[in-house]
């Protein structure tokens, strides 16, 4: 028998709040349909290559009055890329939503991600096993995977193993490429003459999956108090010891999304938004003077310790670190043969400065031995550069270091600098689901149901209004083409979910720029704690700081 700990057991028996046009019975809401839609660009090629699910309506349920017979229907349900906090209550919200309907339906859980669906790897999900997971971090249920589906061989064999489990809808819980893949699943299954509906969730704890209907993506809230509570201890501490820096690394590869609210959180000395530092064109120089800067004037104050946040993808947002990693994936990939004959270290960083033109080996040269090695060395499957894998924290901190060490010969500064690093990642990723991710994580799965319910295919799952109380929250579902553009992928132009970068022109943003100057030299640090599951509301039930600024709260 698994072990259970009070608060696994508590959290078993939380009971999920729902939007009130959900809490009737089932036949008391209904669908209610608004205009066509449109892509968010490249309307004309969108609508070609989604000729049988462009331009269908923005849906909202409200309460009202339903002739549907709802008969026992069967539903897959895949969990696709990377973990998040919430996505076993999207699963059992989607479950008692087609029990309740029809105690006779049955919910598949394929196993591993869109490998499952290929393989025909899959469970039944029971309300015995359903009930193990409710209210709980973690994909452990099914399992996720990354596998993507492109080829029409994916596809057929998707609706092969589809109609041999005589499944009436499947349900993708992912990030924007997960959902493109849905969208494109939904039109394949149309253009075979297949009812076979595709329902999306929105998922990903980067919260780059974000429009005026997708308020957020489900896990950031969780997954940003949970490096927040970090974060504000290692400020903690730094005030109690007084001695280190600390530069901590946030995940965020894409969109500066998490190191902005963990910054509005907690009141870090320096928070890094890879959004601005490309729009300002920073040098990887500027960036470090920013940082030293404000450590040199706390050391005017005898404050030598401080905390700096940095987004996981920042590198890559530095034009000429991007131009850098360009020239190298073409440089290693070109002339591998050649490459991959040098077997001394040195020899390589001495072959890789000959070969690169003149400006990215003067930035290469700078960068410190154990980056250097970094970007030639940790390549993935297609030979490009694993930004995820660059101890960006490190780069910095070594760089601030050589940085002050000028300014102390020169008179300029006087204080101590220990620079400590630290990656919070995973940390984050499958953490008990906050209040807030396990209400909204539930109304998604029960709107999904909803959705498929009603005979909608190629829509996500949508909840707005979400800086009110879940009973005030709107449920309905908008076209996943509706979120798309055309971006060039593999040298080839495609379509895909617009990822939501960080607006540098948006009120978090901005109220983050007004307040940053004096974080930078006071000590006016914030601690969030741990995330509060029992207790008043306003305690355990909010959002995030980012929703409460963008919708006005």
């Amino acid at each position: 028998m698994k072990s259970i700990t009070p608060l696994q057991k508590a959290r078993y028996e939380y009971q999920p709040k729902l939007p009130t046009a959900l809490q009737q019975d089932i036949k008391h809401i209904i669908a209610v349909r608004g205009s066509a839609t449109e892509s968010f660009a490249d309307q004309q090629e969108i609508k070609q290559l989604f000729t049988h699910t462009y331009g269908q309506p923005i849906v909202s349920f409200e309460a009202g009055v339903s002739a549907m017979n709802f008969e026992a229907i069967k539903v897959g349900v895949i969990l696709s890329g990377g973990q998040a906090p919430g996505g076993h209550n999207v699963i059992a919200g989607l479950f008692d939503g087609i029990k309740r309907a029809n105690a006779g339906s049955k919910l598949y859980g394929f196993l591993g991600g869109p490998s499952g669906l290929l393989e025909a790897n899959y469970i039944e999900i029971t309300s015995d096993l359903m009930d193990e997971y409710r209210n709980t971090g973690g994909f452990d249920m099914i399992q996720s995977g990354r596998t993507k589906l492109e080829s029409t061989e994916q596809f057929d064999r998707v609706l092969e193993n589809a109609k041999l489990l005589q499944l009436n809808a499947l349900v993708v819980i992912g990030g924007d490429d997960s959902n493109t893949n849905g969208a494109v699943l939904a039109e394949y299954f149309k253009s075979k003459n297949s009812p076979i509906q595709v329902i999306g969730c929105p998922k990903t704890i980067d919260g780059d999956l974000k429009n005026q209907f997708i308020e957020t993506s489900f896990g950031f809230d969780t997954a940003a108090k949970t490096y927040a509570e970090l974060i504000g201890n290692i400020a903690r501490d730094a005030s109690s010891a007084r001695k280190y820096w600390h530069f901590i690394k946030l995940m965020g590869r894409s969109a500066s999304h998490i190191a902005l609210e963990c910054a509005l959180q907690t009141h870090p000395n320096v928070c890094l938004i890879s959004e601005e530092v490309e729009t300002k064109k920073m040098t990887l120089a500027s960036v470090v003077e920013e940082i030293a800067q404000s450590v040199m004037k706390r050391a005017e104050k005898g404050w030598n310790f401080g905390v700096v946040l940095i987004p996981e993808g920042l590198i890559e947002f530095i034009p000429e670190i991007k131009q850098l990693i360009a020239e190298l994936n073409d440089l290693v990939s070109e002339k591998s043969s050649e490459f991959s004959i040098i077997t001394d270290i040195d020899e390589k960083i001495h072959w890789i400065k000959n070969h690169l033109e003149a400006e990215s080996t003067a930035v290469y040269a700078s960068l410190p031995k154990e980056i250097q090695l970094q970007l030639i060395l940790d390549r993935d499957p297609h030979g490009n550069v694993q930004v995820s894998l660059i101890e960006t924290d490190k780069l910095l901190a070594s760089m601030v270091s050589s940085y002050l060490e000028k300014a102390h010969r020169e008179g300029l500064y006087k204080g101590k600098f220990s620079p400590l690093g630290h990656f919070f990642g995973y940390e984050g990723r499958c953490a008990f689901p906050s209040n807030f991710d396990a209400d909204y994580c539930y109304s998604l799965g029960y709107t999904s149901f909803l959705l498929i319910a009603n005979g909608l295919t190629g829509y996500i799952s949508s909840l707005r209004e979400l800086q009110r109380p879940a009973s005030e929250w709107i449920a309905g579902g908008i076209p996943l083409t509706m979120m798309m553009n055309m971006e060039k992928r593999h040298g080839e132009r495609k379509p895909v979910i617009r990822k939501a970068l960080v607006d540098l022109n948006g009120k978090p943003f901005q109220h983050f720029v007004r307040i940053r100057e004096r974080w930078a030299v006071e000590n006016d640090y914030a601690y969030p704690g741990a995330i509060q599951y029992y207790g008043p509301t306003e305690v355990c039930d909010q959002g995030t700081l980012t929703l409460s600024l963008e919708k006005n709260r």
